[in-house]
């Protein structure tokens, strides 16, 4: 039986770092990451559990296994994932109808993913939905970045209702996509 709930305890937490380890971007293959995506970021119990502190994540449950999740984070989780601060200061410096983003009250899709038995199933969808009425009464919209090689992610990302409005090279010269998923204009509130 699938559940959606926020994340709650250390165990959860290491339900998610588990199920992240083996969808990183080094522990798959390339036919795996072409097919299925992959993650680009690692995050350690301590900083789960400071983004914790801040916005409870979204997971997705089998029974008592994390099968998937959405991470949360919000502004004041800038410094605490090192490679995560480029997109943070692309967010300072880039328009959204007309103002810096930063002067919006957003949360960071911190990272999702499903664990590949059971992808295709609509969990993907499902825990967007969750993340979006957990969160849409306190934010204006949620925005992440997403590896513009990473075409399964982006593509996923657009059908639950994001957009890209920026594209940026990081210090790797990895090109992302900068997404947004208005909650105020998104026509599935």
């Amino acid at each position: 039986m699938i559940t959606y709930t926020t994340s709650k305890t250390t165990e959860d937490l290491s339900g998610i770092i588990a199920l992240q380890k083996i969808n990183l971007l080094e522990n798959l293959t390339e036919i795996e990451r072409q097919n299925h995506g992959f993650l680009s970021v690692t995050h350690s119990l301590e900083v789960l559990e400071k983004m914790q502190a801040e916005a409870r994540n979204i997971i997705i449950k089998d029974k008592n296994e994390i099968v998937g999740y959405a991470l949360a984070m919000t502004k004041k989780s800038k410094y605490d994932i090192p490679i995560l601060i480029p997109m943070f200061e692309t967010f300072d410096k880039i328009k959204y109808k007309g103002k810096l983003v930063s002067d919006y009250n957003y949360i960071v899709m911190g990272q999702v993913c499903i664990h590949k038995k059971y992808r295709g199933q609509g969990l993907f969808d499902g825990g967007y939905e969750a993340f979006k009425n957990y969160f849409k009464t306190d934010f204006d919209f949620a925005i992440t970045e997403i590896a513009t090689k990473n075409t399964r992610s982006r593509a996923a990302h657009k059908r639950v209702g994001f957009e890209e409005i920026h594209a940026y090279k990081d210090f790797n010269e990895t090109e992302w996509r900068i997404v947004i998923w208005d909650w105020n204009t998104d026509k599935k509130s």
